[in-house]
């Protein structure tokens, strides 16, 4: 048994599970506090690290790519502070730190565990029922139904429209985003019929995120629906829709291959045509900025 106690938290690894218990002092980020103990399996774990420091060094657990749905939701956004794979060690703890890494290296190379990514969920997510309110309005999921309800900030439209409920089988994907700098994030639940290509201001199936503390929060909701649709990696998976970014980055792939025979040239310009005009409603709509949009065209026009 290994164990390391600091006020940032516990660590104690058992030589299966890790178990991540968080601080109560002040200075504990509030997401961490939320999530409460995790259960970290062996087979899991990508690699550990101990990075020392003048007055204090940091014990990281690298997860497997995949393994854990809150990683997978967050994809790298979450702040050092709000990292639950992450504890502060006080100097006078360092050699404590530096025998928890070697005891759980050394129990990843005796399982042979590998590091590449996992084709399922290894954590089982946030506990449930649960239940967030943040920006323009509060989340709750049970398992089966997500429910939206909105507040006095929330835009006049989507308010009309009433509280939102989402049954699980009707969810396509979830994205969540947090705010930086003047851009609000937003927690959107990508719907399996017709998406809508509203910002989330406007969007019944997604909360605008303006920056407050209880934002990061919002990362637990978008975990606890993940850990519930088919995996990613997975069979069945659905196809994931490329986000606005992505999408500047590899333009190619906004346009559809070809299935079958390749199509007549006559076709591909008027699939390139139509294509045009979905980034064209895409940037009007706010989806694509100014010069994602640009990027996208400039890699469609070069198929003429």
């Amino acid at each position: 048994m290994a164990e390391i106690l600091q006020k940032d938290g516990t660590w104690t690894f058992d030589g299966d599970t890790i178990r991540i218990v968080p601080g109560r002092e002040r200075g504990v980020h509030l997401l961490r506090q939320t999530l409460g103990e995790l259960a970290v399996p062996l087979r899991a774990v990508a690699g550990i690290s101990y990075e020392p420091g003048r007055k204090h060094g940091r014990l990281r657990l690298r997860l497997r790519d995949g393994a854990d749905p809150l990683l997978q939701a967050a994809r790298g956004r979450l702040p050092d502070a709000a990292d639950p794979y992450r504890l502060t060690v006080e100097s006078d703890r360092a050699g404590v730190a530096e025998y928890f890494v070697d005891e759980v290296r050394n129990a990843l190379l005796l399982e042979q565990v590998p590091d590449g990514p996992a084709d399922r969920y290894l954590l089982p997510g946030p506990t449930l029922p649960l239940s967030v309110g943040a920006g323009d309005g509060t989340v709750t999921f049970d398992g089966e139904w997500i429910r939206l309800e909105w507040n006095w900030m929330t835009e006049e439209g989507k308010k009309s429209a009433g509280p939102q409920a989402l049954a699980l089988a009707e969810v396509r994907s979830v994205e969540w985003l947090p705010s930086a700098g003047l851009e609000n994030g937003y927690l959107r639940f990508v719907v399996l019929r017709e998406p809508t290509k509203a910002p989330p201001k406007h969007d019944p199936h997604a909360i605008e995120l303006y920056g407050f503390k209880k934002d990061l929060l919002m990362a637990m909701a978008a975990a606890a629906v993940l850990a519930r649709l088919p995996h990613p990696a997975g069979a069945g998976a659905p196809t994931a829709l490329p986000s606005p970014a992505e999408a500047a980055a590899a333009p190619a792939a906004l346009v559809p291959a070809p299935a079958g025979p390749a199509p007549a040239a006559a076709s591909d310009h008027d699939a390139l045509l139509r294509r045009l005009r979905e980034l064209g409603e895409l940037h009007q709509a706010g989806i694509l900025t100014e010069e994602e949009f640009t990027a996208a065209k400039q890699a469609v026009l070069k198929r003429f």
